[in-house]
């Protein structure tokens, strides 16, 4: 879809044209692509005060609210501009829509505009040695190739995994891990840097934070437990709604993982995840931060592939009808559900001759996690294609990408 058919949609409706990755967060803080140029090449400008909103803010403080009109009209509006988007695109346009995928090392620009993407998950070699203002002239690029901005995302919790803040020139340290930052000052110290660290994140272009982890793990041997909280459910609860409602107020989008809770288990990058614990653990213990995320507003869940053996024993929780239908109807969540990275072993094993991302699809996820999307794109295409997913599920998922670019300010308001 061509670029034009956005700014035609919004000069129609709103009468402004969209800047493609560009937020309208009231922050001011996020740097747009066209405006990397007037950025300071300073990377030390990147310190702990830069754009740190007032820290009286709240994050509990309900969004000032205007009369019932204006919101209806914004409802309206949104409603307006996806349906209209929508209805232009072909399959193509919409599969890729689905697909947020690890950013290549090399050809990126090109591949948003071949396979149509909905975005790009930046890691460590994306930012490795680069400056603010590098970082933000890479995102620009793969802005302006895009005909739907793109959701550009990275893995920044703090701890063990810091993709961005691993680079001295953009943070002025690695991000602390939340146990470590609890332990220092509490839940005020966990809000304060879950503001800052949006409010960076921004300024370099990134708009989604793969985060916050919601896992339940209070054993130190646990896979999962230096990316955790580390304490019990509720704790773990109040945690996800902090950080949740603190990225929301910063205008950046915000990602629970790893559904339906990791507990115990193994790590899935290297081999199969089977979890047997009875479905009473999840219901009193592991859904409690997803539900207390979700009910703070949180925009995505990232599906594991572990094995959820009392509600699926046959597949990985990523590729399971049954798990997604406790995500949609027992926890009821209406966002975006998506993948944990489709290219691990854990997920080859399950997989065998199919296409993992047909299958995930298939399963009820909006969105592909993926580093081989170059394979999995064609292949959902001619499954759209021969009847094998109905359009209209497609339909459906793309909408719900679509209303959460609108609501991070990338499609015009």
């Amino acid at each position: 879809m061509k670029k034009a058919l956005i700014v035609f949609l919004c000069v129609l409706l709103t009468g402004c044209a969209p800047t493609p990755g560009t937020g309208s967060q009231s922050t001011g803080s996020q740097s747009t692509p066209q405006d990397s140029s007037v950025q300071s090449s300073d990377s030390s400008s990147q310190d702990s005060s830069s754009g740190t909103p007032d820290a009286s803010q709240d994050p509990e403080d309900p969004p000032s609210q205007t009369d019932p009109g204006t919101h209806s009209s914004s409802t309206e509006n949104q409603d307006q501009i996806i349906e209209e988007l929508l209805s232009a695109m072909t399959v193509e346009e919409k599969v890729g829509q689905m697909f947020f995928v690890r950013c290549p090392d090399t050809g990126a620009a090109e591949a948003v505009s071949e396979y149509k993407l909905g975005g790009y998950i930046l890691f460590g070699r994306d930012f490795k040695n680069k400056t603010a203002e590098q970082v933000r002239n890479d995102i620009s690029s793969y802005q302006s190739a895009a005909g739907v901005p793109l959701l550009i995302g990275t893995d920044e919790e703090g701890g063990t995994v810091v993709r961005a803040s691993s680079n001295p020139n953009l943070f002025p340290h690695s991000g602390l891990s939340p146990q470590d930052l609890f332990a220092q000052g509490g839940m005020d110290a966990i809000i304060q840097d879950a503001r800052q660290k949006s409010v960076t994140l921004l300024d370099l272009g990134v708009n989604v934070n793969l985060a916050p982890v919601a896992d339940v793990s209070t054993d130190s041997n646990d896979f999962i437990y230096d990316r955790a909280f580390g304490q019990d459910a509720q704790a773990t609860a109040e945690y996800v709604s902090n950080v949740v409602k603190t990225m929301d107020a910063q205008g950046i989008g915000s990602v629970l993982k790893h559904f339906p809770g990791y507990g115990n288990n193994v790590d899935t990058h290297t081999g199969v995840a089977i979890d047997e614990r009875p479905y009473e653990t999840f219901q009193t213990s592991d859904y409690l931060p997803f539900t207390a995320g979700i009910q703070a507003g949180a925009d995505a869940v990232l599906v594991s592939h572990n094995v959820m053996t009392c509600v699926d024993s046959q597949l990985p929780a990523s590729l399971s009808p049954a798990v997604h239908k406790e995500l949609r109807e027992t926890l009821g969540f209406q966002g975006v559900i998506m993948t944990d990275d489709l290219a691990m072993d854990a997920v080859a094993a399950y997989a065998g001759d199919q296409s993992p991302a047909v299958m995930a699809v298939k399963a009820g996820n909006d969105m592909i996690v993926t580093t081989d999307f170059q394979t999995q794109i064609p292949e959902v295409i001619q499954a759209v294609k021969s009847g094998e997913i109905d359009e209209e599920q497609i339909d459906q998922s793309v909408t719900r990408v679509l209303k959460w670019k609108y609501d991070l300010g990338l499609l015009g308001q």
